[in-house]
């Protein structure tokens, strides 16, 4: 539950603007879209928001530290740049590209399902009831939403490549924490590197398809926003809030895009979202929240 204490309110109102800003994403996107390629454009995106930390990681510390990465530490980064990056953002454009903005926040929030699921594989972390209940919840929530299932072959094959980048983005998630657990890294080298490395693929992808993409002066500045502002300083302002906010705090505020990207895509793409599916909506969010409880119990725990 947030608390009404007044000095958390900038973290908290922090927080806020950095998902309404993440929210936006999907927006300029679909904008975007209209003369970039998916693949292309994600790669731009983000090799631009990894030079934005290059002035940081000129410190002496960060650059002693990348000098001293392991190679087995180096095919870690390099697992996560392919996994998070590479293919999670890389089908999230493609996702935009073919389906509605609200479809494709509907179906990424189908993540920490997914995680609950490769922890019992890989981790040994075997759910807990409230938790499959959570996701049995969710489940419904997404019937509700698409019921009567009537998808065109655009969509089809969106809702495929979305599935396909769930599954990337639960086992980066694995991947990420299994890097971080360890604590010899920071947090900025593990973020630049795997950045860098999944950009760089997603670039080589989108060229090698579609060739070198035409940029007009909107288009320039749709990249350059999405880069430096809803990249590189979006996730800055995340990770500061997150020093004062409670793992269920933010992950409360985190599940709120949901609702403020349908609002957004109403009202600036013309997306419109009929009762059931904003019903739906509402169910597969109070799942996916059920289903982050254990993970907020352990952060507390560990913390």
């Amino acid at each position: 539950m947030l608390r009404a204490n007044p000095s958390r309110l900038i973290p908290i109102l922090q927080a806020l603007f950095v998902t309404f800003l993440w929210s936006t994403s999907f927006i300029i996107i679909k904008w975007g879209l209209l003369e970039i390629p998916p693949l292309t454009f994600a790669g731009l995106r983000y090799f631009l928001a990894s030079i934005c930390f290059i002035p940081f990681l000129l410190q002496k510390k960060y650059v002693s530290e990348i000098k001293n990465l392991s190679s087995n530490q180096w095919k870690k980064l390099f697992l996560l740049g392919l996994t998070f990056y590479t293919i999670t953002q890389g089908t999230q454009f493609l996702g935009l590209s073919l389906l509605p903005s609200v479809t494709v926040s509907l179906i990424l929030n189908f993540t920490p399902m997914v995680v609950a699921v490769f922890g019992i594989v890989l981790i040994n972390e075997k759910p807990t009831n409230l938790q499959w209940l959570g996701s049995l919840i969710f489940l419904v929530g997404i019937l509700i939403y698409f019921f009567p299932v009537s998808l065109n072959s655009n969509m089809v094959t969106g809702v495929i490549v979305m599935l396909v980048g769930v599954l990337a983005n639960a086992f980066s998630a694995i991947v990420g924490r299994d890097i971080n657990r360890g604590k010899n890294i920071s947090p900025l080298v593990v973020t630049f590197i795997s950045m860098t490395i999944g950009a760089v693929i997603l670039l080589i992808l989108g060229i090698s398809i579609n060739g070198l993409p035409a940029l007009s002066t909107k288009g320039v500045l749709f990249l350059l926003w999405l880069a430096i502002v809803n990249t590189a300083i979006a996730f800055t302002l995340w990770n500061l809030s997150l020093q004062s906010l409670s793992a269920i705090e933010s992950s409360i505020i985190n599940g709120t895009m949901l609702i403020q990207i349908a609002v957004l895509a109403w009202f600036f793409l013309d997306e419109q979202i009929s009762p059931k599916e904003g019903f739906g909506m509402a169910v597969a969010f109070c799942g996916a929240i059920l289903v982050q409880i254990r993970k907020i119990k352990m952060i507390k725990k560990d913390t």
